[in-house]
């Protein structure tokens, strides 16, 4: 028969191995079960749930004391009470322990959570971004890591509520970055539309923000249109101090009208000095399509001029950082404004619009110019074998517009 627990550590102390008794009781289901885990005593606590008779550990003596171990059947007790089986309870706070502990390693180790934001934001940008230009999918992916990863990364997508993200939408907007506000409100959507898609989270909770930010329509990228300016342009860009790889970008800029990531990301793989001709690969290009560059006389001289400099790596216009990498997005802007174009002049991709306006005002065909200035063609089967269309006359057309910024350059002299 079971004996009841004098509360004192000497009585328990005292007991001997060979001792005839099993455990010692303190009743309602708390006793001492003697010489266990190599010789020491520990605390059990039987109850029934669910018509089944079950056993709770709750420590060993002397590390648990006789009032601890009260204290923890009493708080077992109340859970059968309420229904919950205090065993399966115990094994819910050990897993969520563990949780956390593997939730602090990851984020300690930079890996994104499960489930969390930046994982589902990880896997939407990993099954898209072949579908878009290199320099597109940098913005993007670089617009997460700094303005959204930081604040809700790490936080379970479902959860996420419209003030969480309108929380860090301010913030974006607080430095003034408007558009950047709007893209950053755009991405997100996208994240949790595709959160929707795949089963993660039940809503997309920037719909709910209509309103809430500033508005914002895209402007169009300032440029010079008109002939003399154009012509003085041409001689400020020929004066700038700066060096080869940045001089010779800078000349190319109007004489190929690119987008600015296409030209600063240009290979001397894709350019064929011999056919007078730079192919940019598909996965370069805004609409995913290959797309020809024929090269006037006056491109080819600046091919030409900078090859031996940097014909012997991979880029045409190489970082002055020595990680590899092709010259900043930000070189050629850089060097207009030490020039005197403020942003609101002129960018570097205003001379695209420069050199539609200009041509189309000359009277080229509307086709040729939309087609060289590679303007994405709305019929997915026909973009894919249209990088060479109009390519005659094309040719014809780069040259004529190599020789007219000449003619610019020479009458901007002439008034000096």
């Amino acid at each position: 028969m079971a004996q009841h627990l004098i509360p004192s550590a000497a009585t328990i102390n005292a007991i001997r191995p060979g001792d005839n008794r099993q455990r010692l009781s303190d009743g309602a289901g708390l006793y001492l079960l003697l010489f266990v885990k190599g010789g020491s005593h520990g605390w059990r606590f039987d109850y029934s749930f669910e018509g089944r008779r079950k056993t709770l550990s709750l420590g060993t003596f002397p590390a648990t004391g006789l009032a601890l171990a009260r204290k923890q059947a009493a708080e077992a007790r109340k859970l059968v009470r309420e229904g919950v089986d205090p065993s399966a309870a115990r094994q819910e706070k050990k897993a969520e322990i563990t949780k956390q502990r593997a939730i602090a390693e990851m984020l300690e180790a930079g890996v994104a959570l499960p489930g969390s934001f930046e994982a589902v934001a990880r896997e939407w940008f990993a099954k898209n971004e072949a579908t878009w230009a290199a320099s597109h999918s940098d913005k993007i992916i670089r617009r997460l890591e700094r303005d959204v990863f930081p604040w809700i990364g790490s936080r379970p997508i479902s959860s996420i509520k419209p003030t969480e993200l309108l929380e860090l939408l301010k913030r974006v907007e607080e430095r003034g970055a408007i558009e950047t506000t709007h893209r950053v409100q755009q991405n997100c959507s996208q994240v949790f539309r595709y959160a929707v898609a795949t089963g993660l989270a039940e809503s997309d909770p920037s719909r709910d923000l209509r309103g809430a930010l500033p508005a914002w329509r895209p402007e169009h990228y300032p440029t010079i249109t008109d002939p003399r300016e154009v012509g003085q342009l041409l001689r400020d860009i020929d004066s700038h101090k700066g060096g080869l790889i940045t001089r010779c970008a800078m000349k190319l800029t109007p004489l190929l009208f690119v987008r600015p990531g296409e030209l600063r990301q240009a290979e001397w793989a894709e350019v064929n000095l011999d056919a007078s001709e730079w192919r940019i690969p598909a996965a370069k290009m805004k609409g995913r399509t290959m797309h020809i560059v024929p090269l006037s006389r006056q491109a080819l001289a600046l091919f030409k001029e900078i090859h031996p400099l940097t014909g012997n790596g991979k880029w045409v216009f190489p970082g002055n950082r020595t990680n590899g990498e092709p010259m900043s997005e930000n070189t050629v802007n850089a060097a207009l404004r030490r020039l005197g174009y403020d942003r609101t002049t002129l960018t570097a991709h205003g001379f695209r619009g420069m050199a539609s306006t200009m041509l189309h005002e000359r009277g080229w065909p509307s086709d040729v110019i939309e087609r060289q200035l590679s303007h994405a063609e709305r019929n997915a089967v026909k973009a894919a074998y249209n990088h060479a269309e109009h390519l005659p006359k094309r040719r014809e057309m780069m040259q004529a517009w190599a020789d007219y910024l000449d003619t610019l350059r020479a009458a901007a002299a002439g008034t000096q």
